[in-house]
Parts: C-alpha cells; structure tokens; sequence
C-alpha cells in the first residue's frame, strides 16, 4: 500500500474531521484538567531521549530466548511483583490543540508519583521496565503490511522538513519526524511486558498485570495503514508476539475504549485462535463493530462486538462483564489476555458519550485480573488506547493499579456523581441479549 500523505493544515486551525462529525477542543477540554506543568514534560522528554541514546548505544537487546533477555526482569525482582509497567509517552509525536498529545503519558505518571504507586514508595511490588527495545520489522510486519511499514519510515524524511503531516485522511492521524522511532519503541514496550509477564507466570500462579503506557494508540490502525489517531497496531502486534515467541496460541483481546477498535477487529477477523471482544458506544467513529460483524471463515464466531447505547455507565458495564465476557472468556480457554485499554468512555471525556467513572475502570481491571488468575495463570497485559480528559484519564489509569495492588478503590474522591444522569437500562439489556443470542451465550 502507498502511504497516503496529506498537507498540514495552519496551525491556528484547532478544528479535526472524524468522518462526517466536527469537533473543536475549547472549554470541554480544558474544563476538566488538560495542563501538565513545563518542568514534567521537561523531564519526560528526558526519559525519551534516555530510551533513545540506549537503543542506538546497543545495549538493549531482545534476545530469541525472552528468558535471557536484560529488558525482562529476573525472577527475583519478579517474585513479589504485583505489577509491572513500561513508559513510552513518545514527546516528539506531538500536534498543539489534538487530543492525542504527547501530556497524556505524562499526566499518568505524575499522578502515579502524586499518588505513591510507583515502585520508589512500593518497593519491588510495582516494577517499571526501564530499558526495553523497539519492535522489529518482522514484529510489526506480522500485523501489518511491510510496504505500509517501510513507507511510513521513508516518510520520516518529510515530516522532518515540513515538521508534520498528515499521514490518513481518517482521524486525522498525524506524524512528526520522530513517529516511526516512537511507535516501534511503544511497540516493543508492550512485547516486552509480554515477557516479563509470561516469564513470571511460570514459577507464580499469580504474576503482575502488565501495563504498556505508551502512545501512539493503536486499535485503529489497519494492516494497510494507519488510522485514527493510531500508527501500529500495539494489542495485535503483542498478540502475534504472544503465540510465535511464546507459544501462547489463544490470545483473548478485550477492548473497552469508547471507540470501535476496528484494526484489531480486521487483523484477526478470521482467525479462530485470537479472540476479539470489543464493547464500544453505539454510532461513534468508525461507524464500524456492528452487532452482527462475527468473524468470518475460520474466525466465525471468534469475535464479538457489542455496541452500547449513548449513556451507558457503570451498571450497563458491569453487567455486560458478568454476562458476556466472562462466559466468553471461559468457553474461549485463553492462554493470555490482553487488553486495549481506551478511558474515553469515562463520563468526562470529550469525544463521546457514556458514563464510565473511575469506579468503572477499577471493576473492570479488578475482575480481569481475576479471570486471567481463574483462566490462564494470571497472564494479562493491558495497553493504553484512548482517553483525552487527562484528569479523569489519569485518576482512572491509577486507582486501575489499585485494583492490580488489591487495595481499595478512591474513586469516591474524584468522581462526582451531578455529572451522571440515569442509563439507558432498558436499551442496554436488550443489546445484551442480542449478542448473547448471536454468540449462544
């Protein structure tokens, strides 16, 4: 595939096209906290550059045996672990006023330091990866077209002269000079927790939840291309990972991001031994995961979209866990389950409507952390997607650490119930039992 570049447009224009909706990011966004102070980001950019001069240095090597490799822990350092986590806020792949900005990482982790759960105040209970290596062109090109690979690096040399561009019409999505570099970094990150996790679970039947936060996103992008705010496609390239290095053949993906994760879903639509499950709000961008769409081939049946009307919350999703994906789960037997984390669906988000809280995010990551410990030796990875109100994106991502920890939730102390209004409770069953018609639940 050729790699569709697009003009970029002025810099005061604060405007983005998804599909045929328009939105403008003014008073919604910054309402709700969108500014991470200069000197964090300072730092930061540091840490990326510390990752960088590593790789180029050589000393940060995957080796074929994950076992052996320096960018996974050793089993000491494994052995009390609760969880474990990789950095890759890509500071260069960055767009003034776009929602998916390089102060999203950041914010995670200043409020991961603000709130002591990092491994300076927990010890060897959470583990950051501090080294881990890019993913390689086999890696990426196992999801993805080689010509769209080499493409988009060729497409560097632009980027660094004009500053950015437009790499696809949809979303848009757009790229710096130091994108290619960035999303095979945020990719490997993820494989590299992959490894770590897996490793663990084999002297612990309970090892640490992995949690890639990085960006770009990448549920969107297609094996042809990039899409929607997404460059590669991190959950799918880890998926591949998962069953050539590891032998992990059935790979469980859950997607809660507000958005249809429609690269994932295409990636593997035809494929029995990766299942795709997939809950996302009715009608938004793409317009795609209908209801209906199954998998095709050999893959019919393997994945399992289900659309939930605008309004939907912390009921609708609670429910929908104990009454579709954990009867899925455990029919399906996985070996891993990995997780594209999107917190846009968080009642405060800008770019869609439901009315997740805080509260939500910890039941989902609590109760996925029990059925990877129930269904596949505790393996589970989660993978930043989406979330664009940076407080509620922040607070969520962290009290889902709580929930990894088994400790309490503080989500009383920032979700703010006269911003929820009643759920479409009557709509939601009925979507419910709709898929559990269509998929014999």
């Amino acid at each position: 595939m050729e790699l569709r570049i697009f003009s970029s447009p002025s810099p005061a224009v604060s405007y983005f096209q998804v599909r045929h909706h328009m939105y403008r990011w003014t008073k919604k966004y910054h309402k709700f906290g969108s500014n991470v102070n200069n000197r964090f980001l300072k730092k930061n950019v540091k840490l990326e550059k510390a990752y960088s001069s590593k790789k180029s240095r050589g000393s940060v090597y995957c080796l074929n045996n994950p076992e052996n490799d320096p960018c996974v822990p050793s089993e000491t350092q494994l052995l009390n672990a609760k969880v474990i986590y990789s950095v890759a806020p890509a500071m260069g792949h960055n767009k003034e006023s776009h929602p998916e900005c390089n102060s999203r990482v950041p914010a995670i982790v200043n409020a991961l330091e603000k709130m002591e759960l990092t491994s300076k105040y927990r010890g060897t209970e959470i583990i950051e990866l501090q080294s881990f290596r890019s993913a390689s062109v086999d890696d990426i090109a196992s999801v993805h077209e080689r010509a769209y690979v080499s493409g988009l690096e060729k497409a560097m040399a632009q980027a660094s002269e004009q500053g950015l561009i437009f790499i696809d019409g949809s979303g848009p999505t757009y790229a710096t000079a130091t994108t290619f570099h960035e999303s095979i970094l945020a990719a490997g990150a993820g494989i590299s927790l992959v490894d770590s996790v897996v490793l663990a679970s084999k002297f612990r039947h309970d090892p640490p939840v992995g949690f890639a936060l990085v960006r770009p996103p990448g549920h969107h992008a297609i094996p042809k291309g990039p899409m929607g705010f997404c460059v590669f496609g991190n959950v799918a390239i880890a998926a591949r990972y998962a069953q050539r290095v590891h032998g992990l053949k059935r790979v469980f993906i859950i997607d809660f991001d507000v958005h249809h994760g429609n690269g994932t879903n295409d990636a593997f639509y035809e494929d029995p031994d990766i299942f795709f499950l997939s809950t996302h709000q009715d009608g938004t961008y793409p317009g795609t995961g209908k209801i209906n769409q199954i998998g095709r081939g050999d893959g019919e049946g393997s994945t399992l979209n289900l659309p939930l009307p605008g309004g939907s919350g912390d009921r609708a999703m609670q429910t929908v866990f104990n009454e579709v994906i954990v009867p899925c789960a455990r029919r399906f037997k996985p070996d891993i389950i990995l997780v594209s984390a999107g917190y846009d669906a968080h009642v405060l988000d800008p770019l869609a409507n439901l009315q997740f809280t805080t509260g939500t995010y910890y039941m989902l990551a609590s109760s996925i952390k029990e059925l990877a410990k129930d269904l596949c030796r505790g393996r589970c990875v989660f993978f930043l997607e989406g979330g664009y109100n940076l407080s509620s994106l922040s607070h969520s991502v962290a009290d889902s650490f709580r929930a990894f920890l088994g400790e309490p939730s503080l989500a009383a102390e920032f979700d703010d119930p006269a911003f929820l209004y009643e759920e479409p409770s009557d709509k939601v069953k009925e979507a419910i039992q709709k898929v559990q018609h269509i998929h014999s639940l």
